[in-house]
C-alpha cells in the first residue's frame, strides 16, 4: 500500500494524546541519526573513467547532483532542481555528458514523483539543456521517460513520450540527441499507457526495440508482450497471460541472438531465469530455487549485459550461485570475488567503464547502510567512496537474522528477527511488525530496517514475519493470502510469536504489534483475532476498513487498481466487513496508538477517523498523532522522530521493563 506523501506539517492533537514532551528512556539523538535522509543516493562512474557523478541531498533535504574529476581530485559542477525538484535518475550518455530526470521528492514510503522531463549537461556543468517537456525549446506538453542509453550511439538516448491530457494515451519511441533534443521517431508502441500500470520497453543488443510489455486493465489486468523483428516492421503478439497464470517477464537481449532472458513462473512456482525464443516461442529454464524467487547476475561490456553469469537470491540469507562455462570467466571470476569479499551482504556493480577496469559498488545489508566502493582491476584496489549515512559510521547496530517457523497449518514461514544489544535472548519484550504491501513486498536481510533498528536499539525484539501473501516465495504462497487478509495472513503472524515463546525469546506478557498501511491492519486485526496476546497496538497509516477502499484513496481511482481489489479482498461487502477493524473493536482489549497523514492518497485520514470514532464510543483507550501535511508515511525527519518517541512511550508504558 503505498504512494507519494505531500509537504508541510501541522499536528493536531486530541486530548487523549497526552504524551510528555520530554521521553527520559529515549535517546533522541539516535533516533535523529535513524530519521534523517540517506545523505548519498546514487554514484556513477563515467565510460572512460574520468569523472565521478553522485547524487546527494543538501542542507535543505532536496537531491542535486555532483560531478568530481577523479585525476584531479576536485569537484567540477554541483547541479540541483527549483523549489521542492530534485535530481532523480542519472546516467553517462557518453564521457563528457549526463541525462537526468527531475523529480519532486514528496514522499518517504515511495518513490518521488518525475516531473516526466529530461535533462542533459555536460560533466562540467555547462550545456545544460532541458530536452523535453513544456520547459524545453520544443515547449510540447508531454511525459517523458528514458528507455535506454544507447551505448552504441554515446550521442544519444532512447525514449517514449506520452500525452499529459490524454487519459490512456499511446506511446511515442524516439531516439534523441542528447546536445539539442532533436528527435527521430521510431514508431509508436501499440500499448496504451493506462493509470496504474506502466508499459516496459525492451531493446535488442543493437539498440533496437524489438519487445514492449503492457497490462490491459480492461481484460482483468492481462499481461500483453509485442514484439517485432526489426525497427520498421510491425508489432504482433508474443503472448498474453493473466498474472495468476504465471508467465514471461523479459529483462534483456542475448547478443547475438534472436532470443531473449527473463523471469518467469510459467514453468515453475518461483520465478525462474529462463530464455525465450523469439523464432518458437518457447520458454526453456536456465536455472530455478525451489522456495524463492531468483534475479540475474550478468556480465557487463560497452555498457551492455552480453550473458548471464549467474543468479542472486535471498533465502536462509543472502545467497548467489554463477553458471560454470560461462564465456566471460574474467568477469565472472570478478564478481564471486567481490561477493566473497562482503559476506552475508547484498553486492551489487552499479556502473562500470566500458572496459569494465573501474567498477562503482554497491554494498548493503538490513546491518549495514549501503556503502559505495571503487574497484580498479588493474591495481586490484578497493576504496571507499560514500556511506550513505556517514553520521552512522562506526556505529554497533542491533543485528538482524533470518528465521523460519511454521504456520499452524503447516507452511513454511520466512521471517527477519531483530535482537537488542546487549541482552540474552531470553524472555524479551517483542513487537511484531508485518509489512505493508501486503501482495509483493516482503521483509529482508538485504537492506536495513529503521523501524525495527529504532525499537531494537530500546530493548525490542522485533519479529518481521513473511507471512502467506507476502512477495518472492512463489506464485502459490503469494495468492494463499488473496481473500485472506485478516484471517490466515494474520494467523502466520501470531505463529511467528508463538514460536518465539516456545523458544523462550520472547515473553508471552510483553508483546506488542506495530506496522504501517497494510502492516497497521494487520497490527489492530491482529489485537482483534488475539486479544489477550497483545498488550498495545499502533497503526500507522493503516486501511481499517476495506469496503471504504472501494470509495476513497487512489487505488479504486484506476481500473487496474479496482481489478486488484477484487482480486485479493473478500468479493462480498459483509465479507469485507467481517475482516475490517472498524467493525470489529469490541474484541479488542489492548490500548490502540493510531497514526496518519492527512495528506495521505493511498490510505486516506478518513480510515484513521472511523478507527478513532469506533473506540471513542466504546471509551477504548487509545492514543492520537495527526500530521496535516504528511502522507503515507512521514517525510520529515523530525515528524519521523516524534512519532518514534511516542511510539517507544507507549511500548514502554505496556510493555517496558
Amino acid at each position: 500500500m503505498k504512494l507519494a506523501l505531500m509537504w508541510g506539517v501541522v499536528a493536531l492533537m486530541l486530548p487523549t494524546a497526552s504524551f510528555s514532551s520530554e521521553v527520559s528512556d529515549v535517546n533522541t539523538e539516535l533516533l535523529e541519526n535513524y530519521a534523517k535522509h540517506a545523505q548519498y543516493l546514487d554514484v556513477k562512474i563515467s565510460p572512460e573513467g574520468d569523472y565521478l557523478a553522485a547524487t546527494s541531498r543538501n542542507p535543505d533535504g532536496n537531491v542535486q547532483l555532483t560531478v568530481i574529476d577523479i585525476n584531479e581530485s576536485k569537484i567540477l559542477s554541483v547541479t540541483q532542481g527549483q523549489g521542492n525538484e530534485s535530481v532523480g535518475s542519472f546516467n553517462w550518455a557518453n564521457n563528457d555528458r549526463l541525462v537526468m530526470t527531475m523529480v519532486r521528492e514528496i514522499g518517504s514510503l515511495d518513490a518521488p514523483i518525475p516531473t516526466g522531463e529530461i535533462f542533459a549537461m555536460d560533466a562540467n556543468g555547462k550545456r545544460q539543456e532541458i530536452l523535453t517537456g513544456p520547459r524545453s525549446d520544443s515547449g510540447e506538453y508531454v511525459f517523458a521517460q528514458i528507455v535506454d542509453f544507447l551505448p552504441e550511439d554515446p550521442d544519444a538516448i532512447m525514449i517514449y513520450q506520452r500525452s499529459f491530457t490524454s487519459a490512456e494515451p499511446y506511446l511515442d519511441l524516439y531516439t534523441m540527441k542528447v546536445t539539442s533534443g532533436r528527435k527521430r521517431a521510431e514508431g509508436r508502441i501499440p500499448l496504451r499507457a493506462y493509470r496504474s500500470t506502466n508499459v516496459q520497453v525492451v531493446l535488442d543488443d543493437k539498440g533496437v526495440s524489438r519487445l514492449v510489455l503492457g497490462i490491459d486493465p480492461d481484460d482483468g489486468n492481462k499481461i500483453q508482450i509485442l514484439g517485432r523483428d526489426g525497427a520498421d516492421q510491425e508489432w504482433y503478439e508474443v503472448m498474453s497471460y493473466y498474472e495468476d497464470e504465471g508467465g514471461f517477464t523479459p529483462l534483456g537481449w542475448l547478443p547475438g541472438t534472436n532470443q531473449v532472458i527473463g523471469l518467469s513462473d510459467s514453468q515453475s512456482d518461483t520465478r525462474a531465469l529462463s530464455i525465450l525464443d523469439m523464432d518458437t516461442k518457447k520458454e526453456s529454464v536456465m536455472a530455478e530455487h525451489p522456495e524463492v524467487d531468483l534475479m540475474p547476475i550478468a556480465a557487463v561490456k560497452n555498457g551492455r549485459s552480453t550473458e548471464i553469469i549467474g543468479a542472486a537470491f535471498e533465502y536462509d540469507g543472502i545467497g548467489t550461485f554463477f553458471f560454470d562455462g560461462v564465456k566471460d570467466e574474467t568477469y565472472a571470476k570478478l564478481v564471486q570475488s567481490l561477493v566473497a569479499t562482503f559476506p552475508n551482504q547484498s553486492v551489487s556493480i552499479n556502473s562500470s567503464t566500458h572496459d569494465n577496469q573501474k567498477l562503482v559498488i554497491r554494498v548493503e545489508s538490513a546491518n549495514q547502510p549501503a556503502t559505495f566502493y571503487m574497484f580498479d582491476r588493474e591495481l586490484g584496489k578497493l576504496t571507499l567512496i560514500a556511506n550513505t549515512r556517514p553520521w552512522m559510521q562506526g556505529h554497533e547496530f542491533p543485528q538482524t537474522k533470518t528465521i523460519f517457523y511454521k504456520s499452524r497449518d503447516g507452511l513454511d514461514i520466512h521471517a527477519v528477527l531483530t535482537l537488542p544489544k546487549g541482552k540474552e535472548a531470553k524472555d524479551l519484550p517483542l513487537i511484531l511488525l508485518p509489512h505493508g504491501g501486503p501482495h509483493g513486498p516482503r521483509d529482508t536481510v538485504t537492506r536495513m530496517d529503521s523501524d525495527a533498528k529504532v525499537l531494537a536499539e530500546h530493548g525490542y525484539a522485533v519479529l518481521q514475519p513473511n507471512f502467506r501473501g507476502s512477495g518472492g516465495f512463489g506464485r502459490e504462497f503469494l495468492e494463499l493470502g488473496y481473500k485472506n487478509w485478516g484471517t490466515t495472513m494474520i494467523n502466520d503472524m501470531t505463529d511467528g510469536v508463538m514460536h518465539l515463546v516456545e523458544e523462550g525469546i520472547a515473553d508471552p506478557d510483553r508483546v506488542c504489534v506495530y506496522g504501517a498501511s497494510y502492516g497497521g491492519y494487520a497490527a489492530v486485526q491482529s489485537g482483534i483475532r488475539e486479544p489477550d496476546l497483545y498488550k498495545c497496538i499502533v497503526g500507522f497509516v493503516g486501511v481499517y476498513d476495506l469496503n471504504l477502499m472501494y470509495e476513497q484513496g487512489d487505488i479504486q481511482q484506476a481500473q487496474a487498481g479496482r481489478n486488484y481489489l477484487d482480486q485479493v479482498l473478500p468479493s462480498a461487502e459483509e465479507g469485507r466487513e467481517a475482516q475490517s477493524p472498524v467493525h470489529n473493536v469490541d474484541k479488542l482489549k489492548a490500548p490502540v496508538f493510531i497514526i496518519q497523514g492527512g495528506a495521505d492518497v493511498r490510505v486516506p485520514k478518513e480510515h484513521a477517523y472511523r478507527l478513532r470514532d469506533a473506540l471513542k464510543e466504546r471509551n477504548h483507550p487509545y492514543e492520537w498523532l495527526f500530521k496535516e501535511g504528511e502522507g503515507h508515511g512521514f517525510y520529515k525527519p523530525e515528524n519521523n522522530v516524534e512519532r518514534w518517541q511516542q511510539m517507544l512511550t507507549f511500548f514502554d508504558k505496556y510493555i517496558g521493563e
